[in-house]
């Protein structure tokens, strides 16, 4: 019984918690306002829901992805009405085309307050649509439990974002008879149909050259990588991840695919002799934008592009009976990297291939690697192959600001696990206030920023679209050195310890350093 005799009331909110935790999700990253204050207090009735203040929705929706990305099962985001949902949406975009699992709790005004048109008022579904697989309004208390229920089975099958919109009257209103929290019925994943396998079996016979396969999702981890490496290896397959990689294992010992690279003249002379491209839970890699002059799709004209897998289907089983389809050994030795061409700890002043070789060197084994270095650290995907044994994920739908957010969600994920963030200065600024969430989490994080002072990639990109000269105005909207971003300051103005680097040897050793104790740190590697 609670005061004056009166029982305990099952709120709306109590049933939302208790099924999330029901559907084992129990982890919130969270930027609450009034309309979830229900929520709120529900966590204190609630301690096992695990939820994490972020300072800014863009971290608290990249975070999600991150956790999602690591532990394959979806963490919860709390969200405080339209522009709250806003703010987050970018991240968002980039976790849909992560693939991820995300469940968004949107929270709204009481049903009966929405046709006053209070200054928060805004059309939620319409925002969510374009970044969710799946959207639902909860009609009353007693509808949170089922919607609860399937927005988890929404974001699991396949995973994917869903955005549910809890309004403040159906968080705070009672449930007139308590009911076990609702589980949402699962089902494993099946691998793709016979007959897809033996058509692409096919293709790979009738074509003894020209054979590529682009892996993602479960492909693109270490036991998938085996199956589709021994196909690769025995069939003469080159081997790709996407251009953007969600989720991929690298390092000694492992199957190590190469990476389609982003700029397009690159990317279609690695591309130009395919004349058959397999996809395994890929879409086909197709140019970021239009360029004067260039095609859209990066496969050459006249090559057939065949699906054995999607995402959603169990692409380690139909890997494996297309190899069972071509002969190929489960048994047979594993394809992996050849010998480094660098094999020596770099000097001198700090460049940028400089920090990937000696981040190749140091990554410390089953460490996650979260990298938005966008140009800065592309060079350190090839040499990740050659590094102790680690995961590798990366910002995905080209909408920058998600390095620290993921690296964040990962460290939630695995807390016994090193993270190395590898991040552009200007990306950087979008979500800063993750450093906080860091420092208050006490989460083991090193985040190396590429201080170049400069978007880098807009400047290629101007090139790409045929500007060769840059003026005074131009180079105003691209340079970040006027004035120059003082990152030290920075992080410890939000809590985390810092240092900057200017030589290869400073920033080996503080990096050596930073792998060596707990808790988060940020080095401003300073480029020459």
């Amino acid at each position: 019984m609670g005061e004056g005799g009166q029982g305990i009331r099952t709120t709306g909110a109590d049933v939302l918690v208790d099924t999330l935790l029901a559907n084992g999700v129990d982890v919130c990253f969270a930027n609450p306002g009034t309309s979830e204050m229900h929520f709120v207090a529900a966590l204190d009735r609630k301690p096992e829901l695990r939820c994490i203040l972020g300072l800014s929705e863009g971290l608290v929706t990249g975070a999600a992805d991150g956790y999602a990305r690591m532990t394959g099962r979806p963490a919860a985001t709390l969200l405080h009405t339209g522009p709250g949902l806003s703010n987050g949406l970018a991240n968002l975009h980039n976790a849909r085309r992560a693939r991820a699992a995300v469940v968004n709790i949107v929270g709204d005004h009481a049903s009966h307050h929405l046709p006053l048109d209070a200054p928060l008022t805004t059309d939620i579904e319409s925002l969510a649509a374009p970044m969710s697989n799946w959207v639902r309004r909860v009609k009353d208390p007693a509808d949170v439990g089922p919607t609860v229920a399937a927005a988890v089975q929404a974001a699991l099958t396949p995973p994917g974002v869903a955005t549910m919109i809890l309004p403040a009257d159906a968080a705070w209103g009672t449930l007139a008879l308590a009911t076990a929290p609702q589980k949402a019925p699962i089902e494993a994943p099946r691998p793709a149909s016979a007959e897809t396998v033996r058509e692409v079996a096919r293709l790979i016979r009738s074509n003894p050259q020209g054979i590529a396969m682009v892996v993602s999702g479960a492909a693109a981890q270490a036991d998938g990588l085996a199956v589709a490496g021994r196909i690769a290896a025995a069939c003469g397959i080159q081997l790709f991840n996407e251009v953007l990689v969600a989720h991929t294992q690298r390092g000694r010992g492992r199957v190590a695919p190469a990476r389609i690279p982003y700029p397009i003249d690159m990317a279609l002379a690695t591309l130009k002799d395919v004349r058959v491209l397999i996809l395994v839970g890929a879409p086909e890699p197709v140019a970021f934008f239009a360029y004067p002059g260039m095609p859209g799709r990066l496969v050459p004209e006249g090559c057939t592009v065949a699906t054995l897998a999607r995402h959603g289907e169990d692409l380690k089983a139909t890997l494996e009976a297309l190899g069972d389809e071509l002969g190929v050994s489960p048994t047979g030795p594993l394809p992996t990297a050849g010998t480094p061409t660098d094999t020596g700890e770099p000097s001198g002043p700090l460049t940028e291939d400089a920090i990937a070789v000696i981040v190749a060197h140091k990554v410390p084994e089953d460490a996650i690697v979260c990298d938005e270095g966008v140009t800065s650290a592309r060079r350190f995907f090839a040499l990740s192959a050659f590094s102790a044994p680690h995961d590798l994920i990366m910002q995905t739908g080209g909408a920058i600001g998600d390095g620290i957010p993921l690296a964040t969600g990962a460290a939630i994920a695995c807390p016994d696990r090193k993270v190395i963030c590898l991040q552009a200065d200007g990306s950087a600024m979008y979500n800063i206030q993750g450093l906080w969430t860091q420092a208050r989490e006490n989460l083991d994080i090193v985040t190396v920023i590429f201080s170049n002072r400069t978007y880098a990639i807009l400047h290629a990109e101007m090139r790409n679209v045929g500007v060769g000269e840059i003026g005074t105005n131009a180079r105003q909207m691209l340079n970040l050195d006027n004035p120059a971003l003082d990152w030290v300051s920075l992080a410890r103005g939000l809590g985390v310890e810092a240092a900057v680097a200017t030589s290869c040897e400073a920033f080996a050793a503080l990096f050596s350093a930073a792998l060596s104790r707990r808790g988060p740190f940020l080095i401003e590697a300073r480029l020459a």
